[in-house]
């Protein structure tokens, strides 16, 4: 797995770049890679997605339809965007499958932070206290994935005022600098969630062939 890591960039920009390596990825032309970003501020709404889920359009902040799944999310700086361009081999390691693998990518990053996760049923993506930490959406072309997990890390809260994340009424959504009360080094978060996507990853591949 190559790991490249973009900075803070636009979420179309990214996008695109996500696009053409998931082509190549499924050409065989190169190896799975995972993209790790910050986004400048956007609102993004998923393939099922509502407009009806920004509360406040007016805001200020872009707003962008995409072909993830899920429904409304907010990226901005302070949040850890990791993309993976994998290629899926088939139904065996099919989607819903991934979309765990994602969630306890989450979960074993924030362990890392003596943070302790938790699945809320019913409900995609990382949760801490009842609150929401890590959103979850994929894209699948040819069996590759594209699109994938964010996760609030010293993520500034107020935009989040501005839409119904996920289109869960009520919900709440946090970060780990709130969780442990103090700034986090983007980098070291950078270097954690590499080391979770290689553990779990490692495991994953482990269960497969056990």
């Amino acid at each position: 797995m190559k790991v490249v890591d973009l900075g803070l960039t636009d979420f179309l920009e990214a996008y695109e770049y996500q696009t053409d390596l998931a082509g190549k990825v499924a050409a065989r032309i190169c190896d799975d890679t995972l993209l790790l970003t910050e986004h400048k501020s956007v609102i993004t709404i998923g393939r099922k997605g509502s407009r009806g889920n920004v509360l406040k359009p007016e805001c200020g902040i872009d707003i962008v339809n995409t072909d993830r799944g899920g429904d409304v999310t907010y990226h901005g700086p302070g949040q850890l965007v990791a993309y993976p361009i994998f290629k899926l081999e088939n139904e065996s390691r099919g989607i819903h499958a991934f979309l765990h693998f994602l969630e306890d990518i989450g979960a074993h990053f924030l362990m890392q932070y003596g943070v302790t996760a938790e699945k809320r049923p019913g409900f995609r993506g990382v949760w801490v206290g009842g609150k929401k930490i890590g959103s979850i959406g994929i894209g699948v072309k040819k069996w590759v994935t594209y699109h994938g997990l964010a996760i609030n890390i010293n993520t500034g809260l107020l935009p989040f005022s501005f839409i119904r994340p996920c289109g869960i009424e009520g919900v709440e959504i946090t970060s780990l600098k709130e969780i442990l009360s103090r700034e986090i080094d983007i980098n070291d978060a950078k270097d954690k969630i590499r080391r979770s996507f290689r553990e779990i990853s490692l495991l994953a591949e482990a269960a497969s062939s056990g």
